[in-house]
């Protein structure tokens, strides 16, 4: 859920409250892009998020609070010198005022419960899905005309941490919780940083069988370039992944010493986990799975657009007994609906089993953004219905008519007016693919042959051979 909406959150950690104990809550939610601008879920996210959901563990009391801050959070150390877990959360970068802030509430409320802070390093997986080490690999192995140039002499650098290392960080912490002091600061990384260059060498060496050799640029002329990409990216209304303000790290490292804290939880990284170990792995998904690579790293650029679809999925949660009271007097009212007379044969109790499992997948279809599991509840669900001696027309008029009644009930709601397109992304178009897939099934269990269906507009013409899914659709709220 977005932890900025205080009303959804409340009713999460009422339902967490009657876990048993010992109760931990792992705090991972947070922004962060790369475009250096000012997003206003800095704010909302990393601050006002935080906050709410500090607010709510005062009343919760977890046995654990764990804040994912990040080695970001820290200003460059000196050439020669490394971070550490006494290291200030005193970078410049707006994210890592954020984190500084944050790492701020989480002490403030250690009055109410003990916390422990956890810088992280810069999160990948096997399938990258950390956009920077993206970009960088899409432009090394590609035919771009920049593609073996690096920024300065290719000495940037940062700390990196296999995703599955950190699931067994935060399971150690679990292990081990009360020998950890509150307020402790813990750090998720491997040690040192890995620059551009051993990257760049570890990539092109996996793709062409051998490291190519970088074109290195002075750090000031690649500093204007930055600026100049930029630019040339807003004259196009196309912005590049490399900005101006990326310039004054070129050629810095973001060294760690994460030596107390291994000692501390006795866990260290994989070493087989290390990111130039896993160069290899990530270029071989690239090339053998291009598709699935590509839908996972953009997903990982855009995670900030999923906020219509979380509105959305509370504006639903907000009207659902509505919307079941009355689709179960649509359907207990059936004298008008030729198509729906047989549901009355089912009982009311079966009948709003029926309908509370519909709406809760629909609902799930919403949050997730994610209409799969949706498909695979229809397709079952049509085979149930077959079974049980329902034609398609009767069950394909009786998901359009669910589906226009949610409409209704949203369209009174002025909330859902800026909501217009999730509504028909989220909404019309999950029922559009929903009531294909039963068609879909009761053509297979026919025998493979076309099943007449009456038009789903038109109830009162049953003879009808219209497909229901292929009708126009009712407007929006």
């Amino acid at each position: 859920m977005d932890i900025a909406e205080r009303r959804p959150l409340q009713d999460a950690f009422a339902e967490l409250s009657a876990l048993p104990r010992p109760l931990h809550l792992i705090h991972l939610a947070a922004h962060y892009d790369f475009t250096g601008k000012e997003h206003r879920e800095y704010q909302r996210t990393n601050i006002d998020g935080l906050r709410n959901v500090l607010e709510l563990c005062k009343t919760l009391r977890p046995d654990r609070f764990y804040f994912a801050s990040s080695v970001a959070a820290c200003a460059f150390p000196p050439p020669g010198s490394a971070l550490d877990e006494s290291s200030l959360a005193d970078g410049d970068h707006i994210y890592a005022r954020t984190k500084r802030i944050g790492e701020r509430l989480v002490k403030e409320y250690g009055a109410y419960f003990p916390s422990v802070i956890v810088r992280m390093a810069a999160l990948f997986s096997d399938w990258c899905e950390y956009p920077p080490l993206y970009f960088f690999l899409r432009t090394w192995l590609s035919n771009a005309w920049n593609r073996r140039m690096l920024g300065g002499k290719g000495h940037s650098a940062i700390p990196y941490l296999h995703v599955r290392c950190a699931v067994r960080f935060y399971a150690r912490l679990l292990d081990m919780h009360e020998r950890l002091a509150p307020g402790e600061v813990l750090i998720a990384s491997t040690d040192g940083c890995v620059s551009h260059r051993d990257t760049f060498a570890a990539a092109t060496q996996a793709r062409f069988g051998q490291p190519l050799s970088p074109v290195t640029t002075e750090r000031h002329l690649a500093h204007f370039g930055l600026w100049l990409m930029e630019k040339l990216g807003e004259w196009r209304a196309e912005a590049p992944f490399e900005r101006a303000w990326m310039g004054k790290y070129i050629d810095r490292r973001l060294n760690v010493n994460a030596q107390r804290t291994r000692e501390r939880i006795g866990w260290a990284p994989n070493p087989r986990l290390y990111v130039l170990r896993r160069i290899p792995f990530l270029v071989e998904n690239l090339r053998a799975n291009p598709l699935e690579w590509q839908q996972r790293n953009l997903a990982a650029l855009e995670s900030h657009r999923v906020e219509p679809n979380l509105a959305l999925y509370h504006l639903l949660a907000d009207h659902a007994e509505e919307i079941l009271q009355a689709s179960m007097n649509h359907f207990l009212d059936a004298d008008g609906e030729p198509l729906l007379r047989r549901y009355l044969d089912l009982g009311t109790e079966e009948l709003l089993w029926a309908k509370r499992q519909l709406f809760l997948q629909l609902r799930n279809a919403v949050r997730t953004a994610d209409k799969t599991i949706f498909r695979s509840y229809c397709r079952e669900l049509a085979e149930r219905r077959f079974r049980q001696g329902f034609s398609c027309a009767e069950v394909c008029r009786a998901f359009v008519a669910e589906r226009d009644l949610v409409l209704q009930v949203l369209r009174k709601d002025p909330r859902a007016s800026p909501l217009l397109s999730a509504v028909n992304t989220h909404v019309v178009g999950t029922f559009v693919v929903g009531i294909d897939d039963l068609q879909d099934v009761f053509e297979e269990l026919a025998g493979g042959f076309e099943v007449g269906t009456a038009p789903v507009s038109s109830p009162e013409s049953p003879a009808s051979a219209a497909p229901a899914a292929r009708t126009t659709e009712p407007p929006p709220p």
